[in-house]
C-alpha cells in the first residue's frame, strides 16, 4: 500500500486495513516459524504498511487537536495533568499525559508567534 493510497482513505477504512494488515502480519508471523515462506520480503511490507497505516492516523490527530479552540486546549491541559483524557478514562502510561502537555505547548506558542508576525507585504 502506497502512502497515497492510506492518504485517500478515511478513518474506518484505516483502521479496517490496520486490523486487516495486522492480522496478516501474524499469520505471515506463525507461517514463518512453522514454515519457510514463499516471500520473506512479505513479513517487511507488512510491516512498512502498518507503519504507514499508525503514521496517517496520528498525523490526522495532530490535524485535529491544532484545530481545537484555546479553551479547549486549556481544558484537556488541565485534565491531562490530572492523569485523565476528555472521556474520564486514565492515559495509558506514565509519560503520555507529559506528551500531551507538551503538544499542546507547542500549539499554543506556534499560536502566540502567529499572532506577533506582522503581515507579510506583497508585491
Amino acid at each position: 500500500m502506497k502512502p497515497a493510497e492510506v492518504a485517500k482513505e478515511n478513518d474506518e477504512q484505516l483502521k479496517l486495513s490496520l486490523a486487516e494488515t495486522e492480522k496478516h502480519l501474524f499469520k505471515l508471523r506463525f507461517q514463518s516459524a512453522t514454515d519457510r515462506l514463499e516471500t520473506p520480503s512479505e513479513i517487511r511490507k507488512a510491516r512498512k504498511d502498518i507503519a504507514r497505516i499508525k503514521t496517517e492516523q496520528r498525523r490526522r490527530e495532530l490535524v485535529a487537536e491544532s484545530k481545537k479552540s484555546d479553551e479547549q486546549l486549556a481544558t484537556t491541559v488541565a485534565l491531562a495533568e490530572k492523569g485523565e483524557v476528555a472521556d474520564g478514562k486514565p492515559f495509558v502510561g506514565r509519560r503520555k499525559p507529559l506528551r500531551v502537555v507538551q503538544r499542546i505547548q507547542e500549539i499554543q506558542a506556534a499560536r502566540a508567534a502567529a499572532r506577533k508576525m506582522p503581515p507579510a507585504k506583497g508585491k
